[in-house]
């Protein structure tokens, strides 16, 4: 008889959910190390399919953990060596154009507001623009001695723990496989063909979460540079990398990227504040075009998520651990949503515990045997 395939019930999502947020807030606090690990699995997947070229081949899978992870080491250092006297050489001309982007986008949301102001009556009666020209000269008192120095602070704080990622890509590569052939020995042999489904799928979700999350990165930076470039904006290509590695940042991360766009359109045309709003609709119609177009052929495709799910678990996320729940929780939901998937399976298959009882009484009686009488 054919058995019906399993669905979740309210119960098994109430779980999944629950389970979810618990990780959030226990992972908030070990940020130092589940930065690095996140990290460390895009690297994995990213190199992943080199690698198993690779073992297809016919090269061990430690040879080629070596190889590809070497190779990945050189072209960084390459990169890194290659790109550090040109950085050194316009450090300091970046920190004049960051302040020189800061001004004009100031300047353009005072513009803005005195518009508003000769326009609109109620906007006359707040004095936005007042207001704004006062915090405005407050922060620029503070900001050298309090929020540049937190920041230095910041980054130095992090980087050790970020030097973690390079190495635990490398042994997730080499001895990822042995990781699951140790997990999978302790479960029951009645279980152990789900518990083989159950990793396949995880790792599965994992990965094309992850591959997904890159090609999403790809095309939001590509669309995103050739319209700033069409519509004159300078460095578009940098600002369109940018603007999508910031996304990854659900609300967060896009908004931030709409206000560097905005404060380098504003400064680039400060006569002329269409552009600055043209600037506005590139990124509304590549965030359209994210939602409605990219993100289901990308990221929608590997967790396989409702839409009202998703967005209920991004404010959840951000509810329980701020932006480093925003980023984590999409990811964290599917992989849980697969553990609990399919232990419910597991569960409340009744043949499975039938086979689990069945091997536990044969090897009670196997073992006392020779004490019977």
């Amino acid at each position: 008889m054919k058995r019906e395939r399993y669905r979740s019930g309210p119960f098994v999502w109430l779980a999944i959910i629950a389970a979810t947020c618990l990780l959030l807030f226990l992972f908030q606090k070990i940020l130092w190390l589940v930065v690095p690990f996140l990290l460390a699995l895009i690297g994995y997947y990213l190199l992943y399919p080199v690698q198993q070229r690779l073992v297809l081949g016919g090269m061990s899978r430690d040879s080629s953990a070596v190889l590809v992870s070497c190779g990945a080491f050189a072209v960084a250092g390459g990169i890194i060596v290659l790109a550090f006297p040109w950085v050194s050489a316009h450090l300091v001309s970046w920190q004049d154009s960051a302040a020189r982007y800061i001004a004009g986008g100031l300047r353009f949301i005072a513009e803005t507001l005195a518009w508003a102001e000769s326009n609109y009556s109620f906007a006359a009666r707040a004095n936005l623009s007042d207001q704004l020209t006062r915090k405005i000269g407050e922060l620029g008192d503070k900001f050298a001695g309090t929020y540049l120095a937190s920041a230095a602070m910041t980054a130095a704080a992090w980087f050790p723990s970020l030097l973690l990622a390079p190495f635990l890509a490398f042994f997730f590569l080499r001895d990822g496989w042995r990781f699951k052939m140790f997990l999978s020995r302790a479960v029951p042999n009645a279980f152990f063909e789900r518990t083989l489904y159950l990793l396949d799928q995880v790792d599965y979700t994992a990965r094309l979460y992850f591959q997904g999350l890159i090609k999403l990165t790809v095309l939001d930076a590509l669309c995103l540079a050739c319209g700033l470039w069409l519509i004159g904006v300078s460095a578009p290509f940098v600002l369109g990398l940018a603007t999508a590695v910031l996304a990854w940042v659900p609300y967060v991360g896009s908004i931030l990227g709409c206000l560097l766009v905005v404060l380098v359109a504003a400064t680039d045309f400060p006569g002329d504040p269409a552009m600055a709003y043209a600037a506005i609709g590139l990124f509304i119609w590549v965030r359209l075009l994210d939602d409605f177009f990219f993100m289901p052929i990308t990221i929608g495709r590997s967790l396989k998520l409702h839409p009202l799910l998703t967005v209920v678990m991004i404010f959840v996320g951000g509810a329980v651990a701020g932006v480093a729940g925003l980023m984590l929780v999409l990811p964290l939901l599917g992989i849980v949503m697969v553990l609990g998937e399919t232990v419910g399976e597991i569960v409340t298959d009744p043949r499975l515990r039938a086979r689990h009882v069945f091997a536990k009484r044969l090897r009670q009686r196997q073992v006392t045997r020779d004490l019977q009488a």
